[in-house]
């Protein structure tokens, strides 16, 4: 059999025009590559930039961070001998994260984030720290940052502090799946230690990437929950004997939430049959069920407008001072405060945590006898007398509820917490890195019950065929379902369930099944 030739990944073009989370998610995932411009009038503007900060210098210019102290310290003047080794004694003295280490795939993120920003031409770097920045992209060398230790603003400080560290050939990377020191690594491949200009350190660090990395992941992680959750919610109104009426077109017509009525949409496909409702049936479901495309629909109506606030800090200069090179003026701001991106993960995760308590809601109505319409207790496959020991899903609805409720808890708004520091000059923060990773345990935890729904969903739809063998299924449920039958394993003697939670969540994570 001949074996089709390699497809190799797209590329990801960094000359400051637009790019989407999605090109940012697929470097995180390694499924496209960075690749800087080489383009002679984009080299020659970030040139152009880089020049001027020389010139200003030469002429004894004042610029912050560059000829003066960080923050605080910024009415410290630094003597011109100094000015050379200032960028290098930032990252050092940055270097305090604590917590865990990012994974390589948000490693990617950050990485792509702040390429992305200094590629807009106007942070007074060379060219030459864009191309180390790339290098570490394409020979996937991570620096080693720990989750920790910024507030949002003045930028992700602390965490890029170890981005700019690995580009000088100091601290740690993951390289080939070992953590190794940044200079052998570096040494391996060919890449000599970046000696910093004057800005770089700070335009490596002063800028909102690592959340901004992060919230970019997030929201693709959170949009394929949606359609999955929907898919589940069709699966569980089935298993349920639920009215597919409650998701009619024209009944979502006098509420027109666009995310809504896709969310009805998606179910009315997912439920079309050609059986007629069955007069015993309850006139109106349980919430759970008839306002799935209600509480859904916040998330799917939320993703758009966060996809913007994402997408506009990802193709911003955000970093501080910004040196113009059109009108050569050097611009100081706040550019690096985070608050859009905190805005943004507060909100994804407080709709995503909602769909959390959805399912497990539903859940809660197909495991118990009184209100399945017929079905087992916790949805036990096992019969006769050894009906008696065995306990379906019982703990597993146990664990559903553990996990909904962190998540829940995770939803206090983290921008809320702003803190005065440094010295009283940063006193108002965005607390947005913080956000993003709430928002990642969120999704973290929302698709651990998506996991055990799907085990659900299995077992449910099992059993309901058992009472209706002749159950119709649109032909999308019926395709999902064979797929979960392939994939799961009945549960009719009580097994331990946590490798196939396991294997379900990688599928999850790889986005094994095409949704609408």
């Amino acid at each position: 059999m001949t074996q089709a030739p390699h497809t190799p990944p797209r590329r990801v073009v960094f000359d400051g025009s637009r790019l989407s989370l999605e090109d940012i998610a697929d470097l995180a995932q390694g499924r496209a590559q960075a690749q800087l411009s080489c383009e002679p009038a984009f080299r020659a503007r970030i040139a152009v930039g880089a020049d001027f900060l020389d010139r200003l210098l030469r002429e004894d210019g004042v610029v912050y961070g560059v000829t003066t102290g960080y923050g605080d310290s910024c009415t410290v003047a630094v003597p011109a001998e100094l000015v050379a080794e200032l960028p290098h004694h930032l990252y050092t003295y940055h270097g305090c994260g604590a917590g865990r280490f990012l994974t390589p795939e948000e490693t990617r993120a950050v990485l792509a984030a702040r390429l992305a920003s200094l590629c807009q031409g106007v942070s007074g770097v060379s060219v030459g720290l864009l191309e180390q920045l790339e290098r570490l992209l394409v020979h996937d060398l991570l620096p080693l940052i720990p989750a920790e230790g910024s507030v949002g603003a003045s930028g992700d400080l602390t965490p890029l502090s170890y981005v700019a560290a690995v580009l000088c050939g100091e601290r740690e990377v993951l390289h080939r799946g070992q953590r190794r020191p940044a200079a052998e690594a570096l040494a391996e491949i060919g890449i000599a230690p970046l000696r910093l200009r004057p800005k770089e350190g700070l335009a490596i660090m002063n800028g909102t990437a690592v959340m901004t990395g992060l919230a970019c992941l997030a929201w693709r992680r959170a949009d394929y929950l949606s359609r999955l959750a929907t898919r589940l919610t069709a699966c569980n109104v089935v298993v349920a004997k639920g009215n597919a009426h409650h998701f009619d077109e024209r009944l979502f017509a006098l509420k027109p939430h666009p995310g809504q009525q896709r969310v009805a949409a998606r179910l009315r496909a997912d439920l079309r049959s050609e059986r007629p409702a069955r007069n015993d049936q309850r006139l109106q479901d349980r919430y759970s069920l008839r306002c799935a495309p209600h509480v859904i629909g916040v998330l799917e109506d939320a993703l758009p407008f966060l996809r913007g606030l994402i997408e506009n800090e990802l193709n911003s200069a955000n970093d501080n001072p910004l040196i113009e090179p059109d009108e050569q003026r050097v611009l100081h701001g706040g550019h690096f405060y985070g608050g859009h991106i905190a805005l943004a993960m507060d909100t994804l995760k407080n709709a995503v945590a909602n769909v959390a308590d959805l399912l497990d809601r539903q859940l809660a109505l197909l495991v118990d006898s009184r209100y399945n319409h017929g079905l087992p207790a916790n949805l036990s496959g096992a019969s006769g007398a050894r009906a008696a020991i065995n306990h379906g899903l019982k703990a597993l609805q146990i664990s559903v509820s553990a996990w909904t409720a962190e998540a829940l808890k995770q939803t206090m708004p983290a921008s809320v917490f702003s803190r005065s520091t440094e010295c009283h000059n940063q006193d108002k923060v965005s607390m947005g890195t913080i956000a993003a990773r709430d928002a990642l345990r969120v999704l973290e935890l929302t698709e651990q019950v998506a996991a055990a729904m799907l085990i659900a969903a299995r077992q449910g739809l099992l059993l309901r065929e058992r009472l209706d063998p002749a159950l119709p299924l649109a032909p999308e449920l019926a395709a999902f379902r064979a797929d979960l039958d392939d994939r799961i394993a009945p549960v009719v003697e009580d097994r331990a369930l946590d490798a196939d939670l396991q294997r379900l969540l990688a599928a999850l994570r790889e986005r094994a099944w095409r949704l609408a």
